[in-house]
């Protein structure tokens, strides 16, 4: 496992012209790739790529699953498959505004090596994950091992 020297700086970027409907790309220094990104339609846009919302809850979701593969693999815990569904809620928050307010994640572990093991693994996963230690979203975990 490598270390790392914080702060450590992600960088992306986002191009957009004008029109709600109209997609914009976004990219990540580390990535060639570009992503269409749109306004989802529930708020007037177009359901032809990906939405702040659809990110945000991907964000979620896959910290999730990097951080157990490195607490997995820093246990000597193996496994056939980690499966992660996820909702994501906007609704109104205690402010009044519009948020993220909660979002509920599916995990499934197949064929875990130990499965006392796995199950601490998951604990220290929800609750060591960088990006959803940084938000306020309420996060509900549904855990299956089998």
């Amino acid at each position: 496992m490598s270390t790392f020297e914080s702060p450590l700086p992600f960088r992306v970027s986002a191009v957009a012209s004008s029109g709600i409907s109209t997609p914009w790309t976004a990219s990540s220094a580390s990535m060639a790739e570009v992503l269409p990104v749109v306004v989802p339609p529930e708020f007037g846009g177009s359901a032809t790529g990906y939405s702040p919302e659809d990110l945000y809850a991907l964000a979620l979701e896959n910290c999730f699953i990097a951080t157990f593969k490195v607490f997995a693999e820093k246990s000597k815990l193996t496994f056939e498959s980690l499966q992660v569904s996820a909702v994501l809620w906007v609704d109104t928050m205690a402010s009044g505004a519009l948020g993220m307010a909660r979002i509920e994640m599916n995990i499934d572990l197949s064929g875990p090596s130990n499965s006392d093991l796995a199950h601490r693994v998951i604990d220290k996963t929800t609750r060591g994950c960088m990006i959803l230690n940084s938000v306020i979203t309420e996060k509900i975990f549904n855990v299956s091992v089998h």
